[in-house]
């Protein structure tokens, strides 16, 4: 029994590592192949970073992993040791992948289009910071800030997100002077703020599954086998065969849906199943009670 749990949290934790590689990599490369070649402002500190290089010239990779440095010992204190080696892992890779690309001096993209690259570049951005918040890791930066208030309330990242950075993207006007860049900067954070939120709903979405079948047992037996998930048992009666019958309730994330019915289908076709989208799931294999 322990050695199974090793191995499952083996593999739990190297998927985590390879999600915050890839949401890093994907935030690079929208910030920069389309955000730093038209000067768009944008939040969090790759926005302070960002900001320090039309000002000064510094490289956005130096700002990031300066800046992020000394927040590092804020996570470690609040969130924990775990989180402290994922917000490594984000602001080490973050950096790496930005000076990669600012390396590259590639031919900046839709230069003649500079709100739609500023669109794409936020969409870019806001799908690799979800994708690492995912699971619960960090870029560093504001996101700690977010991260923090999101323990302790009720607010989704993406609007605490979007606060933080409005504060940072006011101050550009210290640099610009431009009313008109301030309002092209609320337009991408919203954008990404609001992104952030859809990869987050979209990869923790839970459902729930109401089973009648007379082979409940071995439905059971499959979803725990296949999926890892438990179920629940439930007594019911029919109203007008007044014959018992078991009901079996199951939670699954909802990119699990399919394997549960082609679980059910393969062994009772004639099984009736209900599914419903659940706001929030709590609990083993869920999100942690906060």
């Amino acid at each position: 029994m322990v050695l199974q749990k090793q191995v499952t949290f083996k593999k739990f934790y190297w998927k985590d590592y390879l999600t915050i590689l890839l949401g890093t990599f994907t935030y690079s490369l929208g910030v920069t192949q389309f955000i730093i070649p038209h000067e768009f402002v944008l939040g969090g500190l790759t926005g302070v970073g960002v900001l320090l290089n039309y000002a000064f010239e510094i490289p956005v990779s130096l700002s990031v992993l300066l800046l992020n440095s000394v927040l590092l010992l804020v996570s470690f204190k609040i969130l924990g040791g775990d989180f402290l080696i994922k917000t490594i892992v984000g602001v080490v890779s973050l950096s790496g992948f930005l000076a990669l690309f600012e390396s590259f001096n590639w031919t900046p993209i839709m230069m003649n289009e500079p709100l739609m690259a500023g669109l794409i570049g936020s969409l870019i951005g806001g799908t690799g910071i979800g994708l690492v918040m995912s699971v619960n890791g960090s870029t560093g930066g504001t996101d700690i800030i977010v991260l923090i208030i999101n323990k302790f309330r009720n607010v989704t990242p993406g609007r605490t997100m979007l606060i933080v950075d409005l504060v940072i993207v006011a101050s550009s006007y210290i640099i610009f002077r431009s009313i008109e860049t301030i309002v092209l900067g609320i337009i991408i954070i919203a954008v990404m703020s609001t992104c952030v939120d859809w990869v987050l709903n979209g990869i923790r979405q839970s459902v729930q599954f109401l089973i009648v079948s007379k082979h409940h047992e071995e439905i059971a037996s499959q979803i725990g086998i296949q999926l890892h998930r438990g179920c629940t048992v439930l007594e019911g009666s029919g109203f007008y065969t007044k014959q018992s019958q078991k009901v079996l309730m199951i939670m699954t994330k909802k990119s699990e849906s399919n394997t549960v019915f082609r679980i059910v289908k393969s062994i009772d076709e004639q099984a009736f199943i209900s599914q419903a989208s659940v706001i929030g799931v709590y609990g083993l294999g869920f999100d942690r009670i906060k």
